[in-house]
């Protein structure tokens, strides 16, 4: 399978700063491209946002960061999960890799 994991996270979240230390890292070591979404990035999120608004139309239950795993995140989208919140190194490993396998 062909997706993109994208991270939906804000530059004053602490959270959000700790994964970047190895999310994207797990992400490439499962085959995934990887794709950081700032919020204060206007650009690039303006072009991530409909897939953003897709899981959470009010933005209401979003977890900082929050992953959407993507098919086809340039064209017609398929949200195939998410993780979202702290999570440790191993146990997003585990999850993702589950994500990828279901």
């Amino acid at each position: 399978m062909s997706c993109s994991l994208i991270k939906f996270s804000s530059e004053d979240c602490g959270t959000c700063h700790r994964m970047s230390f190895f999310d994207s890292k797990v992400a490439t070591e499962l085959g995934i491209e990887f794709i950081s979404v700032k919020l204060q990035d206007t650009v690039v999120y303006r072009k991530y946002r409909p897939i953003l608004l897709k899981q959470y139309p009010t933005k209401e239950g979003m977890g900082w960061p929050t992953y959407l795993l993507v098919n086809d995140p340039e064209g017609e989208f398929e949200i195939i999960g998410e993780l979202k919140g702290g999570i440790a190194k191993g146990d997003f490993r585990e999850r993702l890799s589950n994500l990828i396998t279901n």
